[in-house]
């Protein structure tokens, strides 16, 4: 009898299980597994190696693989690319980690922030709901209908592209443009 409760128990965890994952999109033709943190998603997307090489070099793999929670709002390979010529090489190069670290940690917030809880704030706030991230500068969000914006303080504007992608630590959200503080 014993055996035959916890099998069922194990369909119905399983069962439940389904749909969370299934919840979590491809991103960079891997699929991302909300049992991961967010390094081991990331290092599998095609769509974000500039900026996983970016948090190595930045020594910032530990503490995004520690237990978090926290949002990250991911550029992805593009918006890397349309900074001006030699600017993502300048950051890399480990004279500038301090330089590089800031604008890393001006992607991340702590704590977990779905994207209806930042419609939320957006609502709560009358149109615009501003967050402070891990380096102390503050992002700024709005939407358009389901299409959630978030501002930089130099005023470029980012789109979450792919949003709410669950991580056992947190959550990411692809974001079209590298933000800067």
């Amino acid at each position: 009898m014993r055996s035959l409760i916890r099998t069922a128990a194990a369909v119905l965890l399983i069962g439940a299980a389904g749909p969370s994952l299934a919840a979590n999109p491809m991103v960079g033709g891997a699929p991302m597994f909300p049992s991961k943190n967010i390094i081991e998603n990331a290092v599998n997307s095609a769509d974000h190696t500039t900026l996983v090489a970016a948090v190595k070099a930045a020594g910032l793999v530990e503490t995004l693989e520690g237990p978090g929670p926290f949002t990250v709002f991911a550029p992805d390979n593009q918006a890397f690319a349309a900074l001006p010529a030699g600017t993502v090489d300048t950051l890399l190069e480990p004279e500038n980690k301090p330089a590089l670290t800031s604008v890393l940690t001006y992607h991340v917030v702590p704590g977990r922030l779905t994207s209806e809880e930042i419609k939320a704030g957006i609502a709560a706030m009358g149109g615009a709901y501003m967050v402070k991230t891990v380096n102390g500068e503050e992002l700024t969000f709005k939407a358009d209908h389901d299409t959630l914006f978030v501002a930089d303080a130099k005023g470029d504007v980012a789109t979450v592209v792919i949003p709410d992608v669950i991580q056992s630590n947190g959550v990411i959200h692809g974001i079209d443009t590298v933000l800067l503080p």
